[in-house]
């Protein structure tokens, strides 16, 4: 009973879930990238919603490269702490922005992928990571 309310925990688990924890929402959020993917390569970039006023294409072109190209980077654990901010700064559009004035509910899966990659932010890759090694 009284490990249910230990604080420690074995940094060997800490380090295997943050592999899975960086993996599966990685994958989540590529599920959400490649759509806009496959816009951007069919050229329908001009019917993106422009919501930071850089332009509907440029626009396509920093949520592609956030949700697709990041979260592969991710995947591997590779320059972690950098590919989570391009992350980070899409979600915080998506919420504050785009879902602005939509009720929370609407805001809500974005709050949470923020609330992952914030995470993400503080504890790096871990020790199963391309960033790891290269630290060694």
């Amino acid at each position: 009973m009284k490990s249910l309310f230990k604080t420690t925990y074995p940094q060997g688990i800490f380090h295997v879930w943050l592999l899975i924890f960086r993996v599966a929402i990685s994958i989540f959020m590529i599920t959400h990238g490649y759509g806009k993917l496959k816009l951007l390569l069919s050229g329908g970039g001009e019917n993106f919603l422009d919501p930071i006023g850089v332009g509907p294409v440029m626009s396509l072109y920093m949520v592609v490269f956030a949700e697709f190209v990041c979260s592969i980077f991710l995947i591997l654990g590779l320059a972690t702490r950098f590919v989570v901010i391009p992350l980070i700064v899409t979600m915080a559009v998506a919420a504050f922005v785009f879902h602005g004035a939509d009720p929370f509910a609407a805001k809500e899966l974005s709050l949470i992928y923020l609330i992952f990659y914030i995470t993400l932010l503080i504890t790096g890759g871990g020790k199963f990571s391309i960033d790891h090694y290269i630290k060694k």
